[in-house]
């Protein structure tokens, strides 16, 4: 057991990634919790008052640690008139065919920041993982204040670095393999994950949770091996009988054979990585993050209700075609057989 398993209360070396938009529901937290890893409640888009009753179901459920993730907001970009329009452009035809009004921006784009993270502090997680960005010396100090540690994610070097010098408690190191959003704001260099875990944790300055295609115990060992403390995983854990994802996701996961995914901005304006389908192919012009996101959600919402796989964002990593179904605590034990 290394420092920041006994930190944690952990008695398997793994974190169940923190999936946002209903993948990590309270009963897929506790069960990776419970089977000794640390389950991980994606919260970015939650208001201040769900996150407080998913924490609070997660407690119902379990008296294990967990940690809650967010998404540290930018400035909202400014787009022309122009810009909005060919994105909507883009998106008719697919509201059509699924018998949607045309798209459009909501007066809201994302959540009031501030106020979920107050709402961490009033619900006191073992762990804040963050993404997107830095949270400050006030907000880390603020955690450390309350007992949670922090958790930033890095997709390089310099990112990590940074983190590092905040005073983050662990750095999530995402590989190019990684599924769903990349989670750095500065440079993100695309390298493989042992070479990014090599690089960081030879300044010894920060712990290192690797994340990116680690789907079975010998992924597992490879990063500890490479000197991470933990390993993240989220696509391992889509199809576990605990999550929120839909069926139609289910479906494609299942289908999906090596070299399935691909690194598309079309959904949400950022870089993440999912399976092709028609809306990764078709939408050419999307706006920045978070407008695209917002734009596109009520595609998502219906694509969903309707099982319609190929206009939903099917995040996934690229060992996806590796992927297995299961309870959350057996597939737990393909990743680290001891627990």
């Amino acid at each position: 057991m290394n420092e920041l398993m006994r930190r944690l209360g952990l008695r398997v070396p793994v974190v169940q990634a923190p999936m946002a938009g209903g993948i990590t529901t309270p009963e897929l937290v506790a069960a990776v919790s419970e089977a000794g890893g640390l389950g991980s409640l994606g919260a970015a888009y939650l208001t201040p008052a769900q996150l407080v009753e998913a924490g609070a179901a997660v407690r119902a459920l379990t008296a294990r640690p967990f940690a809650v993730n967010l998404f540290v907001p930018a400035p909202l970009p400014r787009v022309t008139p122009e810009e909005v329009a060919a994105a909507q452009a883009d998106l008719a035809p697919l509201h059509a065919e699924l018998g949607l009004p045309p798209p459009a921006l909501p007066g809201r784009v994302q959540e009031d920041f501030e106020a979920q993270f107050r709402a961490v502090l009033e619900l006191r997680p073992a762990a804040l993982s963050f993404a997107f960005g830095r949270l400050g010396a006030g907000r880390i100090a603020a955690l450390r204040g309350a007992g949670i540690m922090s958790i930033g994610t890095a997709t390089s070097h310099t990112e990590a670095q940074a983190l590092a010098r905040d005073g983050v408690d662990a750095v999530v190191l995402q590989g190019n393999a990684a599924g769903g959003h990349r989670g750095g704001w500065a440079h993100d260099d695309l390298s493989e994950l042992a070479f990014l875990i090599r690089r960081v944790t030879l300044s010894g300055r920060v712990p290192v949770i690797a994340a990116g295609g680690i789907m079975d115990a010998a992924d597992v060992r490879a990063a500890l091996g490479a000197g991470a403390s933990l390993v993240q995983c989220g696509t391992a854990f889509l199809r576990a009988r605990e999550a929120g994802t839909p069926a139609a996701y289910r479906s494609a996961l299942a289908a999906a054979g090596p070299g399935a995914t691909v690194l598309t901005r079309a959904f949400s304006g950022r870089p993440a990585r999912g399976l092709a389908n028609r809306v990764t192919a078709q939408l050419a012009s999307p706006l920045p993050y978070p407008l695209q996101n917002a734009l596109t959600r009520e595609l998502r919402a219906a694509a969903a209700r309707a099982g319609r796989a190929e206009f939903l964002s099917l995040w996934a990593g690229e060992g996806s075609a590796r992927g297995q179904e299961g309870t959350a605590s057996q597939i737990l034990r393909t990743l680290w057989p001891e627990a």
